[in-house]
């Protein structure tokens, strides 16, 4: 349990680097020589990151690292650790499987198995593979112990106790045949929906365009589908989202902008467009980049059957006075220690492996 301690005391501090990294890339605080030094190797590996994966820009990649400064403080450990008996683990070896498809998204999986006191055998993806190693090291040189408890690898994984994977449909079946004997812990696609019902305020949906448009809509806490009523009208949308038209001065953004709506155009699909995001009449959940899909619902009633029935494809549901379990305009990217992804408890997985 002191080791586990010692590791929470890493992960608090570095919390404060990464916050104090983002206010020294704003240039809000001076800071002295030897952090400063510190400061100017991240910033030559957040370079690295963008010329290696296009889609990660700076500023999205601070914005990461703001949401989780924000969220590693001692007051959200004690918060988030309280109802676990962390001092029964077995400590076993957990081979992590990451995705790349927006920054340090398997961040919170490394977390879980680290505080758990358990090691971490990580396989990065080939689209974000600097940035969790830099940060590896901070957290080691604050919890030198930790070094034998993090492991990254570009080898066939063989010797582990259990398995988080992430990735697509696809890939969930390869995982499924090669790590279904273990316990595990396997992510499929899921998207998030925003539910309008036509009485949302103009900054209500001003930061539904952050749910929609933060990490070009990559994530799977992206808004890529909305639930409007019948009848809806989306010119207040259009004119409230209008502040993020600068997103399509991005190369690869506006490549599939572009892309999107020739195929809808030759395939005779009707769509509405602002000059930067497409809306899509579709049952889908997982609308291409630049364009979301949207459904009319009649009822509150039908709408709530309908999502409860398709939950297994739904992350987050944004909305405002809709159900219990929605999440503000605005938060989708800004999830807690506490917020699982799928809904499925990795620290209680965690503890519970045999």
């Amino acid at each position: 349990m002191v080791q586990q301690l010692e590791t929470i005391k890493a992960f608090v501090k570095l919390g404060e680097f990464l916050g104090n990294y983002c206010e020294y890339t704003n240039g809000k605080t001076v800071f002295d020589g030897e952090i400063e030094s510190k400061f100017q190797d991240l910033d030559q590996i957040v370079s690295l990151a963008r010329s290696h994966n296009g889609w990660f820009t700076k500023n999205n990649i601070t914005y990461a690292f703001e949401q989780w400064s924000s969220q590693l403080n001692q007051e959200n450990f004690d918060q988030w650790l309280s109802g676990y008996e962390l001092d029964k683990n077995t400590k076993k070896t957990v081979a992590i499987i990451m995705a790349g498809n927006i920054p340090m998204v398997g961040f919170h999986d490394l977390l879980a198995v680290l505080v758990t006191g358990n090691k971490a055998l990580i396989k990065l993806s080939s689209n974000d593979k600097l940035l969790l190693p830099f940060l590896a090291k901070l957290l080691i040189s604050e919890a030198p112990k930790l070094k034998d408890k993090l492991i990254f690898t570009e080898e066939i994984l063989t010797e582990f106790d259990a398995v988080i994977a992430t990735g697509s449909n696809n890939t969930a079946r390869y995982f499924e045949y090669y790590f279904g004997k273990k316990p595990n812990i396997i992510r499929k696609n899921r998207n998030s929906v925003a539910v309008l019902q036509g009485n949302e305020t103009k900054d209500q949906l001003s930061l539904l365009g952050e749910d929609i448009f933060r990490y070009y809509g990559l994530g799977c806490r992206s808004v890529s589908k909305l639930m409007v009523p019948q009848g809806y009208n989306f010119d207040d949308f259009y004119t409230a989202v209008h502040t993020f038209k600068d997103v399509v001065d991005e190369n690869k953004y506006a490549n599939n902008y572009d892309y999107n709506k020739a195929v809808y155009l030759m395939s005779e699909f009707k769509f509405l467009d602002n000059g930067f995001l497409i809306l899509k009449e579709d049952e889908g959940y997982g609308s291409p980049i630049a364009s979301i899909f949207y459904e009319r619902y009649e009822s509150v009633t039908s709408l709530n059957e309908k999502l409860n029935k398709d939950s297994e494809k739904i992350q987050c549901i944004v909305a405002s006075g809709f159900r219990d379990d929605e999440i503000a305009f605005g938060q989708s990217q800004k999830p807690t220690l506490w917020d699982y992804a799928d809904g499925v408890d990795t620290v209680e997985f965690l503890l519970k492996i045999s």
